[in-house]
């Protein structure tokens, strides 16, 4: 398929807002492509080249971007930087600068043309990227341009993520979204959205979604507890569980190989060694963080495991766990071997999901805990969370209270038959915090995304922001929940505000839904996840989401999450029923 029919596609997209028209318009898209390109066009739809754990960024800002514009068409970069801001969109200049027929270029051959400029590092590695990225433009007829433009930036956003193509995929072979929970299985077990749609263009949804198994070195959705507030109904729902310690860690799965990974020239950032990848819950690959993961082998009775831990940081002062802000320090990536002998890190871990060629993730609860007893040995860097048996409600009350006076965030309670299923999906496993024993309170946080923010007044005009909105999902749509503008450090204001600096832009993103009377000064692009405490969730006729947070403050930035990890419509009225109920 020509790259020229792709982006036809892309300007329907773009001028579509009705969810079940854009599946639609992506299934017969997908009907038409063949099975060699059909998995690289499926990025590009979604502004990419890669999954998420494969780590390829552009690093092109504005900027450069100017540059590229320029040495493509021959123009100034003074006539292209007049003409970016009459439009506010790099997209619609290079339309406007292109003047070739172009066309004949393929998908396929863009595809690789862009990750080949993605793939540059070292010296000089900015100018072939300017010279690599010109020259592609060269080759493209106005609107392809447009498109190609926006993917390097990340500004392709159409308003639509993997979720709907797993839609429009089902469209495509069934007519409707009948094959919709099938494929979101498989997907969760493997994420990578572009190798499912090749799979069902070449073997068909059945067989597709029935092959999928985990795959070491590529990351596994991961299992997330629910939300109870009484531990009776945990016991009526769940029946027997183990309980075990909430830790206020970095969610990691650990992917380990004796013989070592293969060198995958997609890859960004590579491993501290070749038999460790390390993967937070949005499947972002941060070995790197963790230079200890070098000794993994030494803990390990295995060839080959994956692991779900939790990465707590150890405050060897005053000999305790450090929090979650103090672990996240880790993300410095120029610092990290000094961070890392300032900060140890532990990592916690409490289930196996795959050993020495075998998936585990059928196997119940107790299964799988007797199979991870036998695989990693306890020390200085690994340790096999303990756990408890009950039945008793009681008991879940103490080992609670217990565990907070030890220092953990509360406990874990978990479906002794439960297999490891991927998401925050039926009553297999359920968290318990101090919030959830106060009645007429919020049982939890809420992880909001970031919609827009207000420019500050007084004092916070120097921060640049004032106060900022924040949204909730409801499927692929972001929703309203909440303002906030108190309980910020000075510190938090400026940290926000340099987040959002590269995320503004001029227009409404085309899934956000947003009451005229909170639209904010500046919108930004969902990017960033904060986490917000609150008193209590109200019903709202105000917010979009139907609920409102009563006295909003924000708790920290979730770098481990990305949008699709937000708290849902459905979980903000679960918190406000769980309000109604003591334990």
């Amino acid at each position: 398929m020509k790259f020229r029919e792709l982006s036809l596609y892309l300007q329907q997209l773009e001028k579509t807002a009705s969810r079940i028209e854009i599946t639609k318009i992506l299934a017969e898209f997908f009907r038409k492509a063949d099975a060699a390109e059909i998995d690289k066009a499926t990025y590009l739809l979604l502004g990419k080249l890669a999954p998420n754990y494969k780590g390829i960024v552009f690093n092109i800002k504005d900027r450069m971007m100017i540059r590229i514009l320029a040495k493509a068409y021959g123009k100034d970069q003074r006539v292209v930087l007049s003409k970016y801001k009459q439009k506010g969109d790099l997209g619609g200049v290079a339309q406007d600068l292109a003047s070739g027929r172009g066309g004949n270029i393929s998908v396929t051959e863009v595809y690789e043309k862009l990750l080949k400029v993605a793939e540059e590092h070292g010296e000089d590695s900015q100018e072939r990227k300017v010279l690599g990225l010109a020259q592609i433009l060269s080759l493209l007829d106005p609107l392809s341009s447009r498109y190609v433009t926006r993917i390097p930036l990340g500004r392709l956003r159409l308003g639509f993520s993997d979720k709907t193509i797993l839609d429009a995929l089902s469209w495509m072979e069934k007519g409707d979204k009948s094959a919709k929970n099938a494929l979101e299985r498989a997907y969760e077990v493997l994420p990578d959205v572009g190798l499912l749609a090749k799979e069902v263009k070449l073997k068909g949804i059945e067989r597709a979604t029935k092959d999928a198994s985990p795959m070491l070195g590529v990351p596994i959705m991961p299992m997330l507890a629910q939300r109870l507030k009484s531990p009776s109904e945990m016991i009526e729902k769940m029946g027997e569980v183990a309980v075990e310690p909430k830790f206020d860690g970095l969610r990691i799965s650990i992917h380990f190989k004796s013989k070592g990974f293969a060198k995958d020239v997609t890859e960004g950032l590579k491993s501290n060694n070749d038999k460790v990848k390390a993967f937070t819950r949005n499947m972002n690959e941060t070995s790197w963080m963790f230079p200890e993961l070098k000794l993994a082998e030494s803990f390990i009775k295995a060839d080959e495991v994956i692991l779900d831990s939790e990465a707590v940081g150890v405050d060897e002062t005053r000999k305790i766990l450090a929090n979650f802000q103090q672990t996240m320090t880790r993300r410095r990536k120029h610092e990290i071997e000094k961070i890392s002998a300032q900060i140890p890190i532990k990592f916690y871990v409490f289930d196996i999901l795959y050993k020495d060629g075998k998936s585990l993730i059928d196997l119940k609860y107790l299964e799988r805990r007797k199979m991870l007893e036998k695989t990693v040995k306890d020390g200085r860097l690994f340790e096999v969370v303990a756990y408890q048996i009950t039945d008793k409600p009681e008991e879940i009350k103490f080992q609670n209270s217990q565990k907070r006076k030890m220092g953990f965030e509360g406990i874990i309670i978990k479906r002794l038959s439960s297999e490891y299923v991927p998401g925050r999906t039926g009553w297999r496993w359920v968290k318990m915090k101090e919030a959830e024993e106060s009645v007429g309170k919020m049982a939890d946080t809420v992880d909001c995304v970031v919609m827009g923010y207000t420019r500050g007044k007084g004092k916070r005009v120097s921060f640049g922001l004032g106060q900022f909105l924040v949204g909730v999902r409801d499927n692929e749509e972001i929703k309203t929940v909440t303002k906030v503008g108190t309980g910020l450090t000075d510190e938090q204001f400026r940290e926000l505000k340099k987040r959002l600096s590269g995320l503004e832009v001029k227009e409404k993103p085309k899934n956000y839904e947003v009451n005229k009377l909170l639209e904010p000064d500046f919108w930004v692009v969902p990017e960033v996840v904060v986490e917000i405490a609150a008193d209590e969730v109200t019903k709202s006729p105000t917010h979009s989401s139907g609920y409102a947070l009563r006295f909003p403050r924000l708790v920290r930035f979730r770098d481990d999450k990305d949008p699709t990890g937000a708290t849902t419509v459905k979980e903000l009225k679960k918190l406000l029923d769980m309000q109604k109920f003591d334990i």
